[in-house]
């Protein structure tokens, strides 16, 4: 049981009315509205045929949703049986009751929802920011944690890459309402092209389709009211677990990690550096690791059909369960 649930609660399940994000509900998907006490979480789910397979829970990164999970999830629905979480704040899913959105906070949202639904022990996927946050999950509850599978995770850097440090500045006080005033004339496509531009190793694999559902997305959350806090807020949690030291910092808690582990990062990744692939392989004590030379921050969308044969690859080492 997480220190930040009370014994008993258990999650309020609704139907999700339809989805307003990029591409909405994908074929074969399934969204559902999970109410817990100060938390409202949206679950995009894609069962895993046969029946009775495994579960695996697929958190995203900062500025993304569950249905960055959408290219990935089909390709492993034979081995697992798939969920993505819109993380508080972002998505479909609605700011937390109580403003946290630190990395700690987006964990315990994590384990409240594996505790309330009973599903763990779980295959937990996380990217940039939802690396970090799995990473967390994953050392404070390895009961939780059947694998870990990072995708370019936002763990602690050194040397910051130049083309991290405007979205770093987010955690700035002011800095996100002083940017959306400046870029307040941007068009969506504009918007648009500059985030693919940040996070693709090569924008040009988007699809004229992919493109405008991107766009549609931007459009969307950029009316939302609470969008430049949650960017900001979440920003700053990464920066401040960036700078926590002793036992709850991020390294020592990889260390921790029980769970076989699969890190996957890119060469052309603009924000989490290559050169940390290194670190994270002697970090995780069971650590396989997936280099992509040619993908940038969010390998699952851009190679999904490599990172889940690599996927296969570690559940195969380990008995194909």
């Amino acid at each position: 049981m997480s220190s930040t649930e009370l014994p008993g609660i258990r999650a309020v399940t609704t139907a999700a009315p339809p989805a307003q994000d990029a591409g909405g509900v994908v074929e074969g998907e399934e969204l559902r509205s999970v109410a817990l006490p100060g938390l409202t979480l949206t679950v995009r789910s894609r069962p895993g045929e046969p029946t009775g397979l495994p579960p695996a829970l697929y958190v995203h990164g900062l500025g993304g949703s569950s249905h960055n999970w959408s290219a990935l999830m089909p390709l492993l629905q034979d081995i697992v049986d798939g969920e993505a979480v819109d993380l508080p704040g972002f998505g479909d899913s609605p700011p937390p009751d109580d403003g946290n959105y630190s990395v700690t906070g987006h964990a315990r949202a994590v384990i409240r929802l594996l505790d309330a639904g009973e599903r763990g022990p779980v295959h937990l996927f996380g990217n940039s920011l939802g690396g970090a946050v799995v990473t967390r999950v994953a050392a404070v509850r390895p009961d939780l944690v059947r694998t870990l599978t990072l995708v370019s995770p936002a763990l602690p850097e050194l040397r910051v890459q130049r083309t991290a440090v405007p979205t770093g500045l987010l955690a700035v006080p002011g800095a996100a309402a002083l940017f959306a005033r400046m870029t307040r004339q941007w068009s969506a496509e504009d918007r648009t092209r500059g985030v693919l531009g940040l996070c693709y190793g090569d924008p040009a694999r988007v699809t004229e389709a992919g493109f405008r559902d991107a766009v549609a997305e931007t459009e969307r959350r950029m009316e939302l009211p609470y969008f430049w806090d949650a960017m900001a807020r979440s920003a700053r949690g990464i920066v401040d677990a960036y700078t926590l030291g002793g036992q709850h910092g991020l390294w020592r808690q990889a260390e921790r990690v029980l769970a076989p582990t699969l890190l996957v990062y890119g060469g052309r990744d603009q924000l989490v550096s290559y050169r940390m692939a290194r670190k994270a392989s002697a970090s995780f004590r069971d650590a396989r690791l997936l280099t992509l030379p040619d993908a940038g921050h969010v390998a699952m969308m851009e190679y999904p059909e490599a990172v889940a044969q690599a996927f296969r690859d570690l559940l195969d080492e380990r008995g194909g369960s």
